[in-house]
């Protein structure tokens, strides 16, 4: 039950995300891209799992910021949209294929418009795995424990201008697939990639003109205290069953200008994994401050 609450907080928040901020241009796109590229071997004892080159196939659907926004201004006024893309991990037998949804902003990384530019993708949301950990029938794959992941990527391409609403996308990519250690083994697929991709502009008869910037986006202050928590559960060991885990944040946070934050504070973790291990290892239950873990942590924030 939790796995299918965690798969539509997921799905949800990809939905509004793709449509926060898009609605005021009535112009929208559609590009297709394909990807290819080798399997990060962040482990050594992972070799043997990578049998080829990886392919990855994408269509992408969204809008262009129209720039009555001021986060619009500040970001060069990116696109912003959302993905589905497949990824065959040339493995058919033990790691299969990756099927994401995810939202995205495209962020050029300098003002002036031209006919090419470097443009920086961030890109996050859900990814099924058709292949993972199973004692019995796949016990080989070792890194991903559960169909269900989190799938991030990076991109940096350049807008390469081919006629007034048609534009060609080469670039390199890096996406990210893994549980976050929900369920083990949890190593991770990491794909670093070159990227072909061809944009076409739907252009709408309707012209928004942009009279008034909204500013809602702008900091109220110089300072800042964030708080916040997080709760979720780990799992340590295929044989241990899944523990919950919790944080509670507290930060001093300095903005040095709209989009640019620095600051410090104190993290504190409540872990039953942890708990277990105090308990197996010495033979007593935590009290007290052993209970939890404490961490410093210094921060910046875009």
């Amino acid at each position: 039950m939790k796995r299918f609450f965690t798969n539509i907080f997921f799905l949800i928040s990809a939905i509004s995300y793709a449509q926060n901020g898009v609605t005021g241009n009535p112009d929208w796109f559609i590009k297709t891209a394909y990807n290819r590229g080798f399997i990060l071997e962040q482990h050594s004892n992972i070799g043997f799992l990578v049998k080829g080159y990886p392919n990855m196939y994408e269509i992408n659907v969204g809008k262009p910021t129209l720039g009555n926004k001021i986060w619009h201004l500040e970001n060069n006024k990116p696109d912003i949209g959302i993905t589905f893309n497949i990824i065959d991990f040339a493995n058919p037998q033990q790691l299969g294929y990756s099927f994401a949804l995810a939202p995205f902003a495209e962020i050029p990384l300098n003002k002036k418009e031209k006919a090419s530019r470097l443009i920086m993708r961030l890109c996050w949301g859900v990814s099924y795995m058709n292949k993972s950990f199973d004692i019995n029938t796949n016990h080989k794959n070792i890194v991903i424990g559960s169909h269900v992941n989190s799938f991030v990527q990076f991109k940096w391409f350049w807008h390469v201008k081919l006629s007034k609403n048609l534009r060609f996308e080469p670039g390199f990519a890096f996406s990210h697939v893994s549980n976050g250690r929900a369920r083990v083994p949890n190593l991770g697929l990491n794909v670093v990639s070159l990227n072909a991709g061809l944009h076409y502009t739907i252009p709408s008869d309707k012209k928004v003109p942009v009279e008034k910037i909204d500013s809602a986006t702008k900091v109220k202050s110089k300072n800042e205290i964030l708080i916040s928590g997080a709760f979720g559960f780990n799992q340590v060991e295929v044989s241990r069953p899944e523990f919950y885990c919790g944080v509670l944040s507290v930060a001093y946070h300095r903005n040095v200008r709209n989009t640019h934050k620095f600051g410090g504070g104190i993290d504190v973790f409540l872990d039953q994994n942890y708990m277990d291990d105090y308990k197996n290892k010495l033979n007593i239950f935590p009290k007290g401050l052993d209970v939890m873990r404490v961490a410093v942590k210094f921060c910046y924030s875009y």
